[in-house]
Order: structure tokens, then sequence, then C-alpha cells
């Protein structure tokens, strides 16, 4: 590669950039803190988020795996752990037995709720040390334009 391709920037890779740092950094914090606190991760804590959104607290496990953004061996480790801690169990489809289920226990949702109500305060105090409410305003409007917005309450039903 030529030194001038190398100091050369297009206008989008400065913010790019950016969002990739911010991302690592609050992931690697928040991680830890829920890891330390409640023994999750935070795939973990999001795939019991979405198992608890999810109709009879129910997904296909590959329908999962691309929300969670891993690949099947990835979701398949994922919840074999959450399994053995009791959080998830496997639940077979009646019509199609090719189709397996990842199911939200009553333990789970238990889970999820308690590590709900630290994490979410450590995310909100994350933000609130870096950000005003008009940053965090105008950055999840500014989120939300490059990327599909996620459900707007993270917080479990």
């Amino acid at each position: 590669m030529s030194s001038q391709v190398l100091s050369e920037q297009s206008v989008g890779t400065g913010p790019f950039a950016a969002l990739l740092r911010a991302h690592a950094g609050a992931t690697r914090r928040l991680n830890a803190q829920l890891i330390a606190d409640h023994g999750l991760t935070i795939s973990d804590y999001e795939v019991l988020l979405r198992l608890a959104r999810a109709p009879d607290r129910r997904m296909r496990r590959v329908d999962l795996a691309g929300k969670v953004l891993l690949t099947a061996s990835g979701i398949t480790r994922l919840l074999d752990g959450l399994e053995e801690c009791g959080y998830v169990e496997r639940a077979a489809c009646a019509s199609d037995r090719r189709v397996v289920y990842a199911v939200l226990t009553d333990s789970g949702l238990e889970k999820l709720r308690s590590a709900s109500v630290t994490h979410l305060a450590q995310v909100d105090a994350y933000f609130a040390a870096r950000l005003d409410r008009m940053e965090l305003e105008a950055l999840q409007r500014l989120l939300d334009r490059i990327g599909e917005p996620d459900e707007p309450d993270c917080s479990p039903t």
C-alpha cells in the first residue's frame, strides 16, 4: 500500500474508527462489570433479553444466532453454557425435526431481571459520565440513522 493511501482518509473513516473504539471500550468495561456482578457476559445478557421478548420466550436457535450476530457454532457454545446454568433449555419443533428452539426458563428470566437492575444502571452511568442528555439524544438519532435501531426499551419483560 502506498503512503499516500495510508495518509488520506475518506470522510467516513475517522467516525467509523471512533465508533469502533467507543464500542470496544464500552463493551469491555460493561462486560467485565456484568461478569463480576452476575456471571453473565454481554452476549449472554443479550440472548436472555431477546428470548424474554420473543413470543412464548422461545426462538429458533438459527434466528437467535442472526439477531446476536453469532455463527451457528458460536450460538451453540453460548447456549450450552446458559443451559448448564438452567437459564435456557432446548425444545424440539413438532412440525419439523430439524428445528431446535432455545427457550428461556423461569430461572433465566429471573436472572435477567436481577442482572438488569445493576447492568442498566451501569450503562446509564457509563454514558452519563461522558455525555450530557442532549449529546446522548443526538448520538441516539445519529446511530439510528446508520444502523438498524434496536428496541427502545432494554428492560426485561
